[in-house]
């Protein structure tokens, strides 16, 4: 079975492939009667796409957004939202010939389902994270009273961001590519959302940002340094983390996620040299996406 859809009561799948002729995705479980435009969406997107700088991808892909149903004059109407991008930039003869690509799904989606779209990538290629962030839009009407903010935080081990140009730079002249670290904040989240033990809001926080491609690592609150510390070195930082027992405190909610270096080096195609630079939009997206899902939980439970 192949799993294309995230969320609960909020819910949102997405379609299309990296050299298709679009992509979408169809959200479900927007309340009724909120304002939504394209003008919106076109925002978040426009802070991913590529195209826009020589330390991302240089595919032009204005990334557009259409919004075909759920809508009607300017407010949500509770139905399906869907909503489409074309793909203007593909170059299919870029991938032409390529072996299955060391880093990438290739192998593995050969194996799992015996056939493959080798073209860019195709279902598993990055390109997707924008119909996430398209819905990462919508999912931030539901949450007014929730700010989410995210940021690289590192390039290549490096924090001093005067630093990265040259990182990249050399990155680049070598034919190599860089990781990074994005952070991310949510502010204004409510106690009380999330549950204990199997909808854990830190847990559906770090999956969803887990499934971004080239994501390894999640860290949320104090994340790996509670391991090395003592409890009573730990303790402020525990209070502070803004989830206690899988639930929202009230409190910043604060996470680092870790983006692998991109494997697409010294082969066929155009590609980022440090995928997480466009990364942050996406993170943000996701962290929308579980608070409004967690949002209608909670009050679908109590009230």
């Amino acid at each position: 079975m192949s799993w294309n859809s995230f969320g609960r009561l909020f819910r949102f799948t997405t379609w299309g492939e990296s050299h298709g002729p679009a992509i979408g995705v169809v959200v479900d479980g927007c309340p009724p009667g909120i304002a939504l435009g394209e003008d919106h969406v076109q925002g978040f997107l426009d802070a991913r796409r590529p195209g826009t700088g020589r330390n991302v991808s240089p595919r032009q892909e204005p990334d557009r957004v259409r919004i075909l149903s759920g809508v009607y004059e300017g407010r949500t109407t509770g139905t399906p939202i869907a909503m489409t991008i074309e793909n203007v930039d593909a170059r299919s003869k870029d991938y032409a010939g390529l072996p299955p690509r060391p880093g990438h799904a290739d192998a593995a989606y050969d194996a799992k389902y015996g056939f493959r779209d080798p073209r860019g990538g195709g279902r598993a290629s990055a390109r997707e994270t924008a119909m996430r962030v398209a819905a990462g839009a919508v999912a931030r009407l539901v949450i007014p009273e929730v700010t989410i903010t995210a940021r690289v935080a590192e390039i290549g081990g490096e924090a001093d961001a005067g630093a990265w140009d040259a990182l990249l730079d050399a990155a680049r002249g070598n034919q190599d590519s860089l990781g990074a670290i994005i952070e991310a904040t949510a502010e204004g989240v409510p106690a009380g959302w999330g549950a204990p033990i199997y909808a854990k809001l830190d847990a559906e926080l770090a999956a969803a940002c887990m499934g971004i491609n080239a994501v390894k690592g999640v860290e949320i609150g104090e994340g790996f340094a509670a391991g090395r510390a003592r409890g009573r070195e730990s303790l402020a930082a525990m209070q502070a983390s803004g989830i206690d027992g899988g639930i929202s405190t009230g409190q910043p909610i604060r996470l680092r996620v870790a983006f692998k270096p991109t494997s697409s080096i010294g082969i066929g195609g155009r590609h980022d040299p440090c995928v997480g630079i466009r990364g942050a939009p996406v993170v943000e997206a996701m962290v929308a996406l579980v608070l409004a899902d967690q949002k209608l939980l909670n009050r679908g439970q109590c009230g």
